[in-house]
């Protein structure tokens, strides 16, 4: 089996890649990455001869053409995924979430290669603080930033590639991911390497914002088991039940890591910061079988902790310029 990950070296497409190697012994996997500032080679080490990187733009159709005609299957976690950054300069997401997609898709049309699409529940906009109801594959989509509004074009680009021309595809967005090798700008490994370096951490806002947290080990499990057992066409939305707001999350940190719970800061919020997020898995589940691994949110921060103090090495370089960027914000 040969597989085509873009966007492998970024965090959870180079989880995949990892988990991909461990979980399937004949798979031979072609990393193709931009190596933008979310990327990082080091993210990639040890794993072989069975992985090659190439560094190129999914926007550009000579380089992805020649990929995919030499693969099995195309898992596409590509992205400009910050919101914060879409809202600063919204033509790299519009670039890569767009126009690297259709890229894709016109190829693996053209080789007749099945395709599988990494999304976001941010598509479906936010839920009210106090709404029972969660995401399910047939919530309307409503986006709230540039970010999740390219994302939401892409997969109406997916949905009408499969109608229009044949293509086998499937699509997953998922809820909040958490875990190793995530960029230090995301909110959880801030606050972890801030605690690391004995700085208070910081929260937008009130911190009652909801999120819906997936380790990234289930939630590249649940990938492989919609591309083995999903229907083609199909969308799954992918989630562990693991609703907790920002406030309760940043407290947990601290208490895993040996602070005082109330040890943190209060920074201005963000612009259009979705109230609540909320995913209902039951469709992947019934289709699947798939079962998250780590069954609370407890258990998974306390791993990615480990593993962020383990693996300085890995994320030391970037933390001076990304805590430089959110203070030049007041954040």
């Amino acid at each position: 089996m040969k597989v085509l990950v873009t966007g492998g070296a970024g965090f959870i497409g180079a989880n995949f890649v990892h988990q991909t190697i461990a979980d399937y012994p004949q798979a031979q996997v072609t990393v193709l990455d931009k190596l933008t500032y979310a990327g990082n080679l080091s993210s990639l080490d040890g794993l072989g001869e069975r992985v090659k990187l190439v560094v190129g733009d999914i926007a550009d159709r000579d380089t992805v053409d020649p990929l995919v005609a030499d693969v099995d299957l195309v898992v596409h976690f590509a992205a400009e995924s910050h919101n914060d950054n879409s809202l600063r300069d919204p033509s790299p997401f519009i670039q890569t979430n767009l126009v690297g997609t259709f890229q894709l898709l016109e190829a693996v049309r053209r080789h007749n290669v099945r395709y599988h699409h990494i999304s976001t529940d941010e598509v479906y906009g936010d839920l009210e603080l106090d709404d029972p109801a969660k995401f399910t594959p047939a919530t309307p989509y409503n986006p709230s930033s540039p970010y999740s509004a390219s994302k939401a074009g892409s997969d109406l680009l997916v949905r009408a590639w499969v109608r229009s021309f044949g293509v086998e595809a499937t699509i997953s967005n998922c809820s909040n991911n958490y875990g190793p090798y995530q960029h230090i700008e995301k909110f959880i490994p801030r606050q972890i390497t801030n605690l690391i370096d004995g700085v208070r951490p910081k929260l937008y806002g009130a911190g009652l914002n909801v999120r819906d947290w997936i380790h990234v080990r289930d939630h590249n499990t649940a990938v492989w088991a919609i591309i083995e057992k999903g229907r083609i066409g199909e969308t799954y939305l992918i989630g562990a039940d693991g609703e907790l707001d920002n406030k309760s999350v940043v407290e947990l940190i601290l208490e895993l890591m040996g602070h005082d719970p109330s040890d943190y800061d209060h920074v201005n919020d963000r612009p259009g910061h979705d109230l609540r997020y909320a995913i209902d898995a039951t469709k992947l589940r019934e289709t699947t079988g798939w079962e998250p691994r780590f069954k609370d949110f407890r258990s998974g921060l306390a791993d990615t902790i480990a593993w962020y103090r383990d693996n300085e090495h890995w994320w030391r370089a970037q933390k001076a310029e990304v805590e430089a960027k959110y203070a030049a914000q007041g954040q």
